[in-house]
């Protein structure tokens, strides 16, 4: 008889089409991480951006940057808002999904003309102008319908899920 290569057994194997899930404590750390500037202790430290940018758009911008579909009128300003848990910034809460809705409104510039565009996507990213990074994006619910004199806001009962 020969002596053959024992086969390799794998204890573990990962799928690319498979989904792996956080932790319920990590997921709301990400979220702090990103929105408030919390250390995640003992893997990383928040240094860099002061601010975060929110921009709205007509269509799902995935897969893009924050310029993708991005709404445009003449007085049309992404908004920024703090990495902080201050008025301008986020609270996160809860765990398995943690959530983060923003601290105050956030307000856009009115749009002063007519033009029938409709809001149907935000998304909170690195930069108030340009094809920056996009960090979350999702729907807007209900839709805003822009024309003259709409200032299209997302509000305090707004929020984005960490899953």
């Amino acid at each position: 008889a020969g002596m053959g290569i024992p086969k390799r057994r794998n204890c573990a194997s990962f799928r690319k089409d498979r989904t792996m899930s956080k932790g319920a404590t990590y997921e709301s750390q990400i979220l702090k991480l990103l929105l408030n500037a919390v250390d995640i202790s003992g893997v990383c430290a928040s240094t860099g951006l002061a601010s975060l940018a929110v921009a709205l758009h007509t269509a799902d911008p995935a897969g893009g940057t924050m310029a993708t579909n991005e709404l445009a009128y003449a007085a049309y300003t992404r908004v920024l808002t703090s990495r902080t848990t201050s008025t301008l910034g986020w609270t996160v809460s809860g765990s398995s999904p943690a959530t983060a809705s923003p601290l105050s409104a956030i307000t856009f510039p009115q749009q002063t003309t007519a033009g029938a565009q409709t809001v149907t996507h935000m998304s909170i990213g690195a930069s108030s102008s340009g094809a920056a990074q996009i960090f979350y994006s999702g729907t807007v619910t209900p839709n805003i319908t822009m024309g003259a004199n709409v200032t299209p806001q997302i509000t305090t009962g707004s929020s984005c899920t960490e899953t």
